[in-house]
């Protein structure tokens, strides 16, 4: 069975149908069996992720991807998930990118076997530290408390609560802004060193988040911009949150003309022109590098930083380019 790539966005008629399902209305003639070996065969993406399970239902918006190729999930074991601190309330560690954070919610409700088809960091996390994924439903065993995100491809620190009273004090420091969150990013172009305001929106007017002048709409988004390194044709940027609304820095730096390398969300600028990545960079070049906050019971002041992983690394030594010869 041979089949193209093609892509496919999701209609509302078609929100809760499996990925399967809506393979075979998509692929004619397609049966059941081979539908389900495209995905088995890794040729088959959810929102830029290769997805192996077929009974993942979709809803109205989300991208299929039908790949020609097979392309390889990324490899992630236990082992890979250092923990930078635990206690009985929290557990801080350094994600890796290529995975997603957190679970959807609509599948909060998987079981063991089926969640590890396709993992999340909390899950490994649950499962490294002794903490057992469900294996019935309803299961009423502990589970990490949620207070932070990451996007799938940024790499860095995330803290997850382990009790209630810690989600609520984590949550009202995030709530607050008083929590300390340092990125590095690479981003296209020379930047100068600034602070980003506006007031964010979940659609823009053509389905994705970005800015608007509209008043009483949206929530208002401050990004603190210093540079840590000029290169040929890029920047190596510090970014500190102030408020932290979902994909924040990444929207003020494309819409300031200066994308982080590797986007392929918001990569346009303000025009609407597609700007130039010619960094090689296979993911984006974002790295959670600095958390601090205080400890939700004992009030102690805690922080820790992060290099970034190789990947990056290695991305920042191409930029820079050939090493200058000894004088």
């Amino acid at each position: 069975m041979k089949t193209s790539s093609q892509s496919h966005n999701v209609p509302a008629e078609l929100a809760g149908k499996t990925v399967a399902a809506c393979l075979r209305l998509w692929l004619p003639g397609q049966s059941w069996t081979q539908v389900r070996k495209l995905i088995d065969a890794h040729r088959v993406r959810i929102n830029g992720e290769v997805w192996l399970d077929d009974a993942r239902r979709l809803k109205a918006g989300d991208t299929v991807d039908v790949l020609e190729r097979s392309e390889k999930s990324p490899q992630v074991h236990i082992d890979q998930i250092p923990l930078r601190y635990i206690d009985e309330h929290i557990v801080v560690v350094e994600k890796p990118a290529g995975i997603s954070t957190v679970r959807h919610p609509a599948e909060r409700d998987w079981l063991e076997e089926r969640r590890m088809l396709v993992v999340t960091l909390d899950d490994l996390v649950m499962r490294q530290i002794g903490m057992n994924l469900p294996r019935k439903k309803h299961d009423p065993r502990p589970r990490l408390r949620i207070v932070q995100r990451l996007d799938k491809e940024t790499s860095g620190l995330v803290v997850f609560a382990r009790t209630v009273d810690a989600e609520r004090g984590l949550g009202m420091q995030f709530r607050k802004h008083t929590v300390t969150r340092k990125y590095l990013a690479i981003v296209v172009g020379k930047v100068m060193a600034q602070t980003i305001r506006s007031t964010l929106i979940k659609d823009r007017g053509d389905g994705r988040r970005g800015s608007t002048t509209l008043k009483d709409a949206g929530k208002e988004a401050v990004t603190h911009v210093s540079v840590v390194e000029v290169l040929p044709g890029y920047t190596l940027l510090s970014c500190k949150l102030e408020t932290g609304r979902t994909h924040q820095i990444r929207i003020h730096l494309a819409e300031i003309g200066h994308p982080v390398c590797g986007e392929r969300v918001y990569h346009r600028r303000p025009n609407g022109d597609v700007v130039t990545d010619n960094s090689g960079a296979s993911r984006l070049a974002l790295h959670a590098a600095e958390l601090g906050f205080r400890h939700p019971i004992t009030d102690e002041a805690m922080h820790w930083e992060m290099p970034p992983p190789d990947d990056f690394r290695e991305w920042l030594d191409r930029l820079r380019g050939p090493a200058a010869p000894p004088s």
